[in-house]
């Protein structure tokens, strides 16, 4: 849900106010600075602004009316949109997918028909155009954790991995560390949750960041250590403060209340027990976001099936497809290609391919990332062509161009400097000749 709906959804909790309508960009400006909270646009207004009479402009004249009132002021703005711009209950629901993507935080669909003999649908036809629309601006979701979390499963589910810190195996490490008694793990962590920072993020992938942004919680450490983490003082360098579980409960609902449209775990492994305890609680006090497992990748089968029916959205990295070059650059993590490997299918096997729903936003699916690395180090080639035959062509893939060498990558040669253009050019291609289709590609296009 983005900040505008959420503050227009709160004005009519909160009792009347008043919405005033503005027929122009400057006529919505004008009437903000008065003090209005809202403000709803005016189908006979606008259309006389345009010479023409009311419900005679088109649905291309109305939309880019409502983005460009929309886009002029910081207070919600709900739009007139006359009868829906068609009759059938699947027209209505097309456009007003559109109309929602302009910015807008609500609209009105009248039941007028046009037809001088029969003035108003048929009600039966009425209310399914209204149920169309409806589900067009929120599609239904309800979280599957939520069932889970109301018969008690997710929360044993949250012990079971707890149980796991006793002689830690949370992570492929199994480096057997007592984290209950107090002791860290090879990742540096103890039994106590300690978070880095939580925030609406707006550099993640599109279909997550919406105009809300993504509710990021970063936590701190990390199992995998990689020598160039550009997130180094966080992951290795133990930035941040301990947080109780309800505290961390208590970040994901206000990044809800925010408008934020998931909440993101960020380095989740050594957490996860962690995680699943504090959702619980969050669960049952009303958040209802889909859950983003943000991860290295390097994962233990049996703790994933631990998060099936939990997890809604898995984005996990796939760094290396060479042992040789995961031991080196991630503190030796020589299983990674294929404990990796497995993962994505497990992932996959969880909860399918990413693909969003009509108002832009993603609810279920996976997302691989991986950063192209100078000198081909990372096997971008052989980590493609894995993804292509290995699962559906339409997997979502961001292939990642931001590399730097940061924390101690100048002390590794074939790593020190920052990916060429050139590279990461040539890795987009193997995608591409991989026959992958549903490639997030950053910065740079093919051919440049």
């Amino acid at each position: 849900m983005s900040p505008k709906i959420s503050q227009f959804r709160q004005l009519h909790e909160s009792g009347c106010f008043v919405i005033p309508n503005p027929w122009d960009r400057g006529s919505a400006i004008f009437l903000e600075s008065l003090g209005f909270k809202a403000l709803a646009s005016t189908s006979a207004g606008f259309a006389w602004t345009k010479g023409m009479p009311d419900n005679k402009v088109t649905v291309e004249q109305k939309l880019a009316h409502l983005e460009e009132i929309a886009a002029a002021v910081s207070v919600p703005v709900n739009a007139d949109f006359e009868g829906g711009f068609a009759v059938e209950p699947e027209g209505v629901a097309r456009n007003v997918t559109r109309a929602a993507r302009t910015g807008i935080a609500g609209l009105s669909i009248e039941d007028s028909s046009g037809d001088k003999d029969n003035p108003l649908f048929d009600f039966a036809l009425a209310v399914e155009r209204i149920k169309a629309a409806r589900a067009a601006i929120d599609p239904a979701f309800e979280p599957p954790y939520v069932p889970l979390a109301a018969r008690g499963e997710l929360a044993a589910r949250g012990q079971t991995l707890w149980d796991l810190m006793r002689e830690c195996r949370l992570c492929p490490r199994e480096c057997g560390a007592r984290r209950l008694d107090g002791k860290r793990g090879f990742c540096g962590a103890s039994s106590r949750l300690v978070i880095a920072s939580f925030h609406p993020h707006f550099g993640e992938e599109r279909p997550l960041v919406g105009r809300g942004g993504s509710g990021t919680i970063f936590l701190t450490h990390c199992s995998l250590r990689c020598v160039f983490c550009i997130n180094w003082q966080i992951s290795q360098g133990g930035e941040g403060d301990p947080q109780s579980l309800d505290a961390m409960a208590d970040m994901m609902l206000h990044l809800q209340a925010r408008g934020c449209h998931n909440i993101n775990i960020v380095t989740p492994t050594h957490y996860a027990a962690h995680v699943l305890l504090a959702l619980d609680r969050a669960a049952a006090r009303g958040l209802r976001l889909p859950l983003v497992y943000n991860t290295c990748g390097w994962e233990r089968l049996e703790v994933l099936k631990m998060l099936d029916g939990i997890v809604d959205i898995y984005m996990p990295d796939f760094k290396y497809a060479d042992a040789r070059a995961a031991s080196e650059y991630s503190s030796g993590a020589d299983t990674y290609p294929e404990l990796t490997r497995t993962a994505l299918l497990e992932m996959h096997r969880q909860v399918g391919v990413a693909r969003p729903a009509p108002d832009g936003l993603l609810y279920r699916g996976l997302i691989i990332r991986h950063l192209v690395m100078p000198n081909r180090v990372a096997g971008s080639r052989q980590v493609v062509e894995w993804i292509a035959a290995n699962l559906p062509k339409d997997t979502y893939v961001n292939v990642m161009s931001q590399y730097r060498p940061m924390y101690r990558a100048s002390d590794y040669p074939a790593i020190a400097r920052p990916l060429t253009r050139a590279e990461y050019a040539e890795a987009v291609e193997w995608a591409v000749q991989a026959g992958l289709t549903n490639l997030d590609i950053q910065g740079w296009s093919r051919g440049d």
